[in-house]
């Protein structure tokens, strides 16, 4: 019996894919474990889908398929494209059950990283640097983006090409669109998909990726696809399947136009002077290298500041962990996929395959992370005692992380908003 292998980093959730950090558009994605800003968290899966389970076909969703066809006719599609798409098109019930489930135990993002920037992925992203070593320094030269920062999220968003999901596109985002979480989000990506079958970039047999809609070596959605890929190879086609020329040109491209800055690094770890006010560990704090620096930030390794007009800092896992100084080329790479953890590892990944190291400082690896129920019950529980955090939803966003140094304020903890087991049984006895 054959089976369907959803692709070992799956997108982050469909809201999330490469979004800006105020939540504009995606691009490709993938859901990462625990994110500094209010993204999902990211997780490696791995399942298998009987094909036996995935063929049912409801009569409404039949009805659903024919009123859309219609609309995209109406919008041009010519019908031998519709034929394609919808002839043979099925209901996917796993897509929807990936779709509505929302894991209650979120990993830190030390165990992140430990998968997402291991020795192994090193290894391997040096050797497809190595294997396609001309092309990437010609994607280089084009873009501005460095080659080591391409290949990081290669190796991120499917392995470097090993796992990019078997879920056909089609099916998959009509499917979403018939009986998701954002239905209009997932027929306006299945409108994009159905104008790439039309310009034939690509057959709908090798349209395949992810169960939300992400496609390809580095997981582009369809919109995303239409508005940044690009022939590398130069044979008329933009094909992130099976070209890595394209592949390469294609995440250079949307990197560059998220605003990448040829010759500047996307951050370094630093050291914070004893004192540091945490509540600026924000990535709405911006502020020179020149600024920080005269603050007492600085960089772990010696030496300056790398040189940024406008820059953060982040400590992802608060006082306990380490500390990073970002500058734009970060916000770019949230482009892609706005999660820290995420961020994290492109530009540490990318900094071992260059040979530059990965993250020299300790993880609290001691501290249990909250699951989502914890978190909720957390939130309550502030706002109870007058440190509001907004509407209790069991995600950590900048409103929880200010309620809490609020509170760790009142306490004589250092106020780092870094939410631990510990901070929410002393809010249980305090109000047992």
């Amino acid at each position: 019996m054959r089976k369907i292998l959803i692709p070992s980093l799956l997108l982050m959730a469909l809201a999330g894919c490469q979004a800006t950090p105020e939540g504009s558009r995606p691009a490709a994605a993938k859901v990462t474990p625990q994110a500094h800003e209010t993204t999902p968290s990211p997780a490696t899966a791995s399942a298998a889908v009987d094909d036996s389970q995935v063929v049912v076909r409801p009569a409404s969703f039949a009805a659903w398929v024919t009123d859309f066809r219609a609309r995209a006719r109406a919008e041009g599609i010519d019908e031998a494209t519709l034929a394609a798409a919808f002839d043979r098109v099925s209901y996917q019930p796993r897509v929807i059950e990936l779709d509505r489930s929302q894991p209650e135990f979120v990993r830190p993002i030390w165990e992140y990283l430990d998968i997402a920037v291991s020795s192994t992925r090193i290894d391997q992203g040096r050797a497809k640097l190595s294997e396609h070593g001309d092309t990437a320094r010609e994607m280089e030269r084009r873009y501005g983006v460095p080659r080591e920062i391409v290949t990081a999220i290669w190796g991120i968003e499917s392995n470097y090409g090993s796992n990019f999901g078997s879920f056909s596109t089609i099916d998959a985002l009509a499917t979403l669109g018939y009986d998701g979480r954002r239905p209009d989000f997932a027929r306006n990506e299945l409108m994009s998909a159905l104008r790439i079958l039309e310009r034939g970039d690509i057959s709908r047999e090798r349209m395949q990726g992810s169960w939300a809609g992400a496609m390809g070596h580095t997981q582009f959605l369809p919109s995303s696809f239409e508005r940044h890929a690009v022939d590398g190879d130069g044979d008329g086609r933009r094909d992130i399947w099976g070209s890595i020329p394209d592949v390469m040109a294609s995440t250079a491209n949307y990197l560059a136009e998220a605003g990448w800055r040829s010759g500047q690094p996307w951050g370094g770890e630093v050291v914070l002077p004893d004192g540091f006010d945490y509540s600026r560990t924000e990535l709405s704090t911006h502020l020179s290298s020149q600024e920080w620096a005269s603050q007492g930030v600085r960089p772990l390794a010696g030496g300056a500041l790398p040189n940024f007009d406008s820059a953060s800092v982040i400590a992802p896992a608060g006082a306990q962990g380490p500390a990073f100084l970002v500058g734009p080329n970060y916000r770019a790479i949230l482009r892609y996929n706005n999660a820290t953890s995420y961020a994290l590892a492109v530009g540490t990944l990318a900094d071992g395959i260059a040979g530059r190291g990965t993250v020299a400082q300790s993880w609290p690896r001691h501290e249990q992370p909250l699951s989502r129920s914890q978190v909720r019950e957390m939130q309550q529980r502030l706002n109870a005692q007058g440190f509001d955090t907004g509407t209790p939803d069991g995600v950590m966003g900048p409103n929880t992380r200010r309620g809490l140094r609020e509170y760790q304020r009142s306490i004589d903890h250092i106020p780092d908003g870094f939410a631990t087991r510990r901070l929410l049984e002393r809010l249980q006895s305090e109000q047992s």
